[in-house]
């Protein structure tokens, strides 16, 4: 089924008009508009007529559209409710410590108070009752005298009311004082609580304290290495500390017996002949002198004058020449030089100085192998040349490289054994030479590695070196594996050198200065 245009539609519901009757003075048969003598208009086409209806016909149509616009609103969506918008974050309050609570039962007083105020309650309660009941029962009395008596009943039930109210009030003021009380002692005994917990507390973070400062010292002694006591051990339970203390020990009177057995004592302790020689003749003036009545003054002889003998002039060690301070290391192999030589440079490096390493035994790859590790582990630099080359030429080199670095110290190695072509000793004088040449005052410090096992050898090389080079300090190493500790007595009574280091143990810290205090005290005491 079509529908019908528009235009038809609006033309079927517009009714035609209907014709205006003529004008009062129209004559019958008169065109319309002629009868004033106008000529008449031109009559309307009937496609004009319709286009007319059709603008009229839509005009309404429109009128009728908005008027159903403005009657009939769209209801509007249910709006969704918004999200509420997220706060900002608080900051994190620390946790508080939860409260302790101590919460003590009521005492056999305050519970007594207790019932006393409830029986007093119980009883104001009957009371009011009867009272009440006296009261409405003198209401509805008709007798005069009955009325009477039960209201006088009446008033004395009151009285008794009030007493007992007044004894119920002070029943429970007497129970809130004793429940003061316990609150009272439950607070004390809360901050006596709380006092002993933090007083644990405190014990447990002081012994954890204690512990850490014990595992400290622990560490620390353990990097620090052996004493000089312990180094020294072995010399005096088994060397001739050994045999003195059990000639000290006997209690007899001191006579020539006694002196033999104290001289052949020490010309076998590796003191060196001219100094055992030189403790007997002292003992024995002193014997003629009637001051020694006892073996213990022979020990306390001994002691004083070992003493005086170690106590020599010290002269700085690594330090003071230059910048740099060059130090020429010398002594057999075997002796320890090489292992000196990197204790040494680990303990200037740890100290926060700057350190040049002068591989300077060139006859021996070994050494310089074993020196390059020791520089690697100081920290320190390392100046070496070929195999067999010059060593005169490497420590020259090492001091130059010194000074361009701002090194603070340079310390020179040696050979140790006698050369193909020439003595040992005269190349120890050359690379000398060529240290002072390299610079002026150099070197500022000659070492001498003695091996302490070797007893009265170690003094024999000490003599030649120190002829050879002029040993300003000693450095005796393996203290710890020998008996024959005796030796330093000898080498300073003998050459008048100081003992400047000993080595008592295998770690860096082993290597110690020696202290001729710690020495005597360690031997005698």
């Amino acid at each position: 089924m079509t529908t019908p245009p528009l235009l038809d539609v609006l033309t079927a519901q517009v009714p035609a008009p209907s014709p205006l009757p003529p004008p009062p003075n129209a004559t019958p048969g008169t065109p319309p508009g002629t009868e004033t003598g106008v000529p008449p208009a031109p009559e309307a086409s009937p496609v004009s007529t319709v286009v007319g209806y059709g603008v009229i016909g839509l005009f309404v149509l429109l009128m009728l559209l908005a008027m159903r616009k403005l009657l009939f609103k769209p209801a509007r969506a249910p709006e969704l409710p918004s999200k509420p918008t997220q706060a900002p974050e608080k900051p994190a309050l620390p946790e508080q410590a939860p409260q302790l609570r101590v919460e003590l039962p009521p005492s056999e007083a305050e519970l007594a108070r207790l019932r006393e105020a409830d029986e007093a309650h119980a009883r104001v309660q009957a009371l009011t009752r009867q009272r009440e009941e006296a009261t409405r029962a003198a209401r509805q009395a008709r007798d005069v005298t009955e009325r009477t008596r039960l209201e006088a009943e009446a008033e004395a039930l009151k009285q008794r009311e009030e007493e007992e109210k007044r004894a119920e009030y002070r029943a429970k003021k007497a129970a809130e004082e004793e429940a003061r009380e316990r609150r009272k002692r439950e607070r004390e005994e809360a901050e006596r609580l709380v006092a002993e917990q933090k007083a644990r507390e405190a014990a447990e973070a002081e012994e954890a304290r204690r512990a850490v400062e014990a595992a400290e010292r622990a560490k620390i002694q353990a990097e620090a290495g052996r004493t000089l006591a312990q180094g020294l051990d072995k010399t005096k339970s088994q060397g001739f500390m050994a045999r003195l203390n059990g000639l000290f020990g006997q209690s007899r009177q001191v006579d020539e017996s006694v002196l033999a057995e104290l001289e052949e004592i020490l010309f076998t302790a590796d003191i060196g002949v001219r100094t055992a020689s030189n403790l007997v003749e002292l003992a024995r003036e002193k014997l003629k002198r009637n001051e020694l009545s006892n073996p213990e003054r022979i020990k306390a002889l001994i002691r004083d004058e070992v003493a005086r003998i170690v106590d020599l002039p010290v002269p700085r060690s690594l330090e003071g020449g230059g910048p740099p301070h060059v130090v020429m290391v010398v002594g057999v192999n075997g002796a320890g030089k090489t292992t000196t030589i990197g204790k040494l440079a680990a303990q200037l490096t740890g100290q926060g100085k700057k350190v040049v390493l002068a591989a300077g035994d060139t006859f021996r790859a070994a050494a310089t192998e074993q020196l390059d590790v020791w520089a690697q582990r100081a920290g320190a630099e390392l100046v070496q040349g070929a195999d067999g080359g010059d060593p005169g030429a490497v420590v020259f080199n090492a001091v130059k490289r010194a000074q361009e670095v701002g090194a603070s110290v340079v310390i020179a190695d040696t050979a140790g054994r006698l050369h193909t072509q020439a003595p040992l000793m005269e190349e120890l004088k050359k690379v000398k030479r060529v240290l002072g040449k390299a610079l002026e005052g150099a070197p500022h410090e000659v070492l001498l590695v003695l091996d302490s096992t070797n007893g009265q050898n170690a003094i024999q090389q000490a003599k030649q070196f120190h002829e050879a080079v002029g040993i300003s300090a000693i450095a005796l190493t393996k203290l710890d594996g020998t008996a024959k500790g005796g030796v330093i007595i000898g080498i300073c009574d003998e050459l008048k050198l100081p003992v400047v280091w000993v080595g008592v143990g295998e770690k860096i810290a082993d290597l110690r200065r020696f202290e001729p205090r710690d020495f005597v005290k360690a031997l005698f005491d």
